[in-house]
């Protein structure tokens, strides 16, 4: 058996064809695991329509004072709470996964057959514990593969984000419900992935792969804290980029409004996601070919991206919903670019001992960020539902 395996292991073939499986499983992994964290914020604005209230609603502009800064909140809370604790507990890699898919699989039932906001809030949530609990899990699981595993893992997540959105606003033509039981199959994909199309990383012959791949490098929480401080470099600016974005997507996105566009004002926020989303899963799969290493800048570049949405959903003063199309464009690849760029980073410059806490704890960055966001949002939300509209809009 020794001899076989290691026949087997000098192949180069063998070893490239492995190594090909593993990249395309982490794109798969990547594309499921934010699947359902997408698709809950492309089906946000639906979520509260269905479930507001006449009161709810602004008397001065047509918009609900509830905004889908709630359903970001309870997307991402959970995975905050998880992104938080999880770097510091034992890493049984397979229970996780196991954990993984029976929290998608129930949030998407939980949502489509519910009939009250907690109980499609409660839907949303086990989305977010799912999700976070999969970042964290596969970053810190890349640890033993090569480190562009983490570039084919962005790009997933960017798949996640077009194939997600897009998804939504075809299916929905059939209705909330059939579309989310639709949607079960990815679940399914994901342990298919996982289980059968992902090489284990004891079929390669690397030197950081030790006997027990359920079990992360020995480190005490000393050890562990003493690294944050050094981790503030890749947090700091991925989390901002992310409050600045999820503040748009989630507190601005709503309330803009073209009566001349193509498509209505319910598909506009649709369209809007799906853009945003393409942007994010072209320059997800960039770092191969650009690889930026001063992430701060494209935070200075996405507050700007603030500034232009919130002075529109004001004044309303872009003459074209397309210019509103290619802005949003612009902000998903600053987003994208952020995170890549950051994880990429961390594998290429992190001590091989210290790699898997770094990928994991660095993802706890843009959690809270969005956690912020979601705050922000709902507040300037119903700030600027109160604004009336400029005359030239009526």
């Amino acid at each position: 058996m020794n001899d076989l395996g290691s026949t087997e292991n000098s192949c180069p073939k063998c070893e490239k064809r492995k190594k090909i499986r593993t990249l395309i499983a982490y794109w798969l992994l990547g594309l499921c695991n934010n699947y359902g964290y997408v698709v809950m914020l492309a089906a946000a604005a639906d979520i509260i329509k269905k479930f507001s209230d006449k009161n709810e609603q602004s008397k001065v502009r047509d918009c609900t004072y509830m905004s889908t800064g709630v359903v970001l909140l309870a997307d991402v809370l959970p995975c905050l709470l998880v992104k938080i604790i999880g770097p510091f507990l034992p890493f049984f890699v397979h229970v996780r996964v196991a954990l993984i898919i029976v929290l998608a699989s129930a949030s998407f039932i939980l949502v489509a057959f519910s009939e009250s906001m907690p109980l499609a809030i409660l839907g949303v949530v086990l989305t977010s514990f799912s999700s976070g609990l999969g970042e964290i899990t596969y970053l810190q699981y890349s640890s033993f593969y090569d480190k562009n595993v983490v570039s084919t893992w962005s790009s997933g997540t960017g798949g996640a984000g077009v194939f997600g959105a897009l998804s939504y606003v075809l299916l929905n033509a059939i209705g909330l419900r059939n579309a989310l039981l639709a949607m079960l199959v990815v679940p399914l994909a994901m342990g298919l992935s996982f289980w059968y199309l992902l090489p284990k990383p004891s079929e390669f012959d690397v030197h950081n792969v030790s006997d027990n791949k359920d079990d992360i490098p020995t480190q005490s929480l000393r050890t562990k804290l003493g690294l944050l401080p050094g981790l503030a470099k890749y947090m700091v600016p991925l989390g901002l980029v992310y409050l600045f974005e999820y503040f748009i997507n989630q507190g601005l996105f709503e309330l803009i409004n073209f009566n001349n566009a193509v498509v209505d004002k319910e598909a506009q926020y649709r369209w809007l996601q799906v853009t945003y989303q393409l942007g994010v899963l072209m320059s997800r799969s960039s770092v191969n070919l650009f690889h930026i290493k001063r992430v701060y800048i494209l935070a200075i570049l996405q507050l700007v991206n603030v500034a232009l949405y919130t002075t529109e959903v004001i004044y309303f003063y872009v003459p074209s919903f397309y210019i509103v199309i290619a802005l949003t464009l612009w902000e998903g690849l600053l987003g994208g670019s952020a995170y890549v760029n950051t994880f990429y980073t961390i594998s290429a410059e992190v001590p091989e001992e210290n790699k898997q806490f770094s990928m994991a704890m660095t993802s706890f960055a843009d959690s809270c960020g969005i956690t912020l966001a979601g705050i922000f949002s709902m507040l300037a939300h119903n700030k600027i539902c109160d604004i009336p509209l400029p005359n030239h809009v009526y």
